[in-house]
């Protein structure tokens, strides 16, 4: 089948965004708004020299000089106001790209610089994404993170926030941060007390770090996602175990270009996961800081691989299938996902593309 997807057609489909930091997807009018009105000393004298700080553009970085800019998006992020307004207009944003579910992922602790509250920080982030789903009927979830160089008790402090938030806007707990030198197994006791609790974990693993780090993330924290796995092609024995038990995978395409974990989009090793039908997802990660959009990151992976209308549908189902949601609420999603993207891709499509069933 001739490729003919557009990227039109792309922001029409119904989506997901699984991995997507809030401290790195604030709009750049919001960020210039908060600079202003915060009067925050930043070596920067223009919008453009602040925008050019906070965007990577043609440069490649280091996983830890990519973190680093996260520490002038933070510097905007030390209210609730503040804190609300960049979770609504994440939410916004999303579903202008006719996203209908999205989980934002963020770490509490690294909002408490005017010593707010955790609970203060989470209320603000969950009244932000509560209120955009009722404005544009979509559904959100929060990921709370840990972070790798921090403390595992501030983990386990995280971990009890997350408990303690279950059932009210947080869907799971996760791992962020520098892998080299700091091992998820030393956070052991955060994660047991979100397993014990019955709830989902995802790991970032395997982004600037080998495959011994994705096998930390399965077989100590027990994660059921992966946040990135670009260095899992590097280990086949632990790529058959995800694949078997069909362990998703989180790939942000244009990130991991931005961090140094690939050349190129075209070195990701994405086709070589989905040609082996591993279970995985494109994601945005940081939308301002990489300067992307869900449809972008879906086109270009499209457009690169030679991806059919078959396969784009493929991986949007996968979001839907692998999303933290409860099974009933998922399919019930999935099955008004489905009938709305085959009436689009039918139409765009009518001498290829077939209606389908997805399964779950």
């Amino acid at each position: 089948m001739r490729n003919e997807i557009t990227e039109e057609l792309v922001r029409s489909l119904p989506k997901t965004d699984l991995h997507v930091h809030l401290d790195g997807s604030l709009r750049p009018s919001t960020l210039l708004d908060l600079v202003r009105k915060e009067q925050l000393a930043l070596p920067a004298s223009t919008p453009e020299e602040l925008l050019e700080m906070v965007t990577v553009g043609d440069r490649t970085l280091t996983l830890p000089e990519y973190l680093e800019i996260f520490n002038v998006t933070l510097k905007v992020l030390q209210s609730p106001e503040a804190i609300e307004r960049v979770a609504y207009e994440l939410a916004e944003d999303s579903a202008r790209e006719n996203v209908r579910h999205l989980e934002v992922r963020f770490s509490p602790i690294l909002h408490q610089e005017k010593n707010l509250a955790l609970e203060v920080v989470m209320d603000a982030v969950i009244s932000g994404l509560k209120r955009a789903e009722e404005d544009f009927n979509m559904q959100t979830g929060v990921i709370v993170c840990g972070i790798r160089h921090i403390s595992p008790e501030k983990s386990l402090e995280l971990a009890e926030l997350s408990v303690a938030y279950k059932g009210r806007g947080v869907v799971a707990f996760d791992l962020a941060g520098a892998e080299k030198d700091f091992p998820a197994k030393e956070h052991l006791e955060a994660f047991y007390r979100i397993l014990n609790a019955n709830m989902s974990c995802t790991v970032h693993a395997g982004e600037a770090f080998g495959p011994k780090s994705i096998h930390q993330a399965l077989h100590y924290c027990g994660a059921h996602r992966i946040g990135h796995g670009t260095r899992l092609m590097d280990d086949e024995d632990l790529m058959a175990y995800v694949n078997d038990h069909r362990i998703p995978v989180e790939v942000c395409l244009t990130s991991n270009v931005h961090t140094g974990a690939i050349s190129t989009i075209e070195h990701h090793p994405f086709k070589y996961y989905y040609d082996r039908g591993l279970r995985i997802t494109i994601n945005t990660d940081n939308r301002l800081i990489s300067n992307t959009t869900i449809t972008r990151e879906l086109y270009l992976a499209c457009k690169i691989f030679d991806l059919s209308p078959y396969d784009l549908r493929n991986l949007i189902i996968n979001g839907f299938k692998i999303a933290f949601i409860p099974f009933s609420i998922k399919v019930d999603l999935l099955k008004s996902v489905v009938v709305d993207m085959d009436s689009i891709l039918s139409r765009e499509f009518p001498d290829t593309f077939n209606v389908g069933r997805a399964l779950l």
